[in-house]
Order: structure tokens, then sequence, then C-alpha cells
């Protein structure tokens, strides 16, 4: 047997994987994650049951699964949206502005995966995992800000969670909006408010997008 003839088994794995995840995504979309039966996702992804469970043992793995992907694909919007930036806060900016777009044009997904933190602590732990990952991506932009002397010394692993939790709160209230406006309006304001936070200047902040982000919660004008 060749070395391609070996590894054609694992390609099909891989992609037997990936049709199931693709199906899995879509029966979670349109039935949520507890109404949502394996029957649901085999139909979704055209194989059977029995091939669900050759890759997958539950339910919950493949959701998990799915957070996991879908991570991996946000953080590498982001970090090719950042890597054409030399200076680190802009890469910062970039950063939060990349992940706003993103939940905004995929709000549904965005909906599935807040839900699930109510789900029970093994999605909890994937939703933790997850803000982790993007705060030490933040961390790493700010660390490389006080390195050279963008902003004053700070710390930046607890300046990273703060970020985060911001950002999280704004597109939390964003999903829970019955009539939401559009989730890059409060990019603005959002960024003002953490660069602030680290001490960026105030040149730096006004030479920013103009602020407009009652768009983002229509309600508040009310």
């Amino acid at each position: 047997m060749t070395r391609r003839e070996r590894q054609q088994p694992t390609d099909h794995g891989l992609a037997s994987r990936e049709t199931i995840l693709d199906g899995a995504f879509q029966a979670f979309t349109q039935g949520g994650y507890r109404d949502t039966a394996i029957d649901d996702i085999a139909a979704a992804a055209e194989v059977s049951k029995g091939g669900i469970y050759f890759h997958f043992p539950t339910k919950e793995s493949i959701f998990r699964e799915l957070m996991r992907t879908t991570a991996d694909k946000l953080v590498g919007k982001v970090e090719a949206a950042v890597a054409a930036e030399s200076d680190p806060i802009r890469k910062a900016e970039v950063a939060l502005r990349t992940v706003l777009e993103v939940f905004a044009g995929h709000r549904t997904m965005a909906r599935l995966f807040f839900e699930a933190g109510g789900g029970g602590r093994g999605f909890q732990a994937e939703l933790n995992a997850m803000h982790d990952r993007f705060a030490r991506l933040i961390q790493s932009y700010l660390d490389e800000a006080v390195g050279s002397g963008a902003i004053p010394p700070i710390d930046t692993r607890l300046t990273s969670v703060v970020w985060f939790g911001a950002l999280d709160e704004v597109v939390a209230r964003w999903l829970q909006a019955e009539k939401p406006g559009r989730l890059e309006a409060a990019y603005p304001v959002l960024r003002a408010l953490l660069l602030r936070s680290v001490g960026v200047a105030e040149e730096t902040i006004a030479a920013g997008p103009a602020m407009e982000s009652l768009d983002a919660f229509p309600e508040a004008r009310q």
C-alpha cells in the first residue's frame, strides 16, 4: 500500500466530519440545540446515524466541536485582518471591529453559541475557553503596545479580559434586542471607551470613526 493510499481514509474521515458539522450547524440554527435530534443532523448532513456516531458519540460532542471550529475560524479572520497592521493599537482596534462584523453577519450563529452558556458546565467551559482565547489575542496586542511605548505599563492580562467582557456584553445586548440595529454601529463608542481605558492619546481616539452607537440599540432612543 502506498503512502497516498494510506492517507485516503484519513482524508475521507476528515471530509465526513466536516459534512456532519456543516449539517449540524444547519440543524442547530434552525431548531436550536435542545430541540435538535441526531436524526435531524443526519438528515441535514445527508449521512446515516451510524456515520454520525462513528465520529461523534453524542449530540453534545458535535455541538462542542462546532464551538471549537467556529472559534478557529473567527481567530483566523481576526489574524488575517490585523496582518497588514504594524501599529499594535491599530491591531487591537481591527480585532475588535472584526469580531463585531463577524457576529453582525451571523446573528443566528452568535445567538446559538451565546445561549449555549446556559446549557450546562460542558458548554460553559467551551465558551470560557473561547473567551479566554480572544482575550489572550487582545493581550498580545496590548503587550506589544506597552513594549513599544504606545501606552503606559498596565496589567495587560486583566485589561484584555475586561476588553473582551465589554465586547461580549455589547453582543449579548444586541442578541437579546427584539428589533436590533446594526451591531457595527456600537464600534465607535466601544473603541473610544476601551482605548481611553489603556491611556491612548485623545487625538488618536478622535481620529477614529464618528460615534453612532445608539443605532445598535434603537430602543435606547425611546
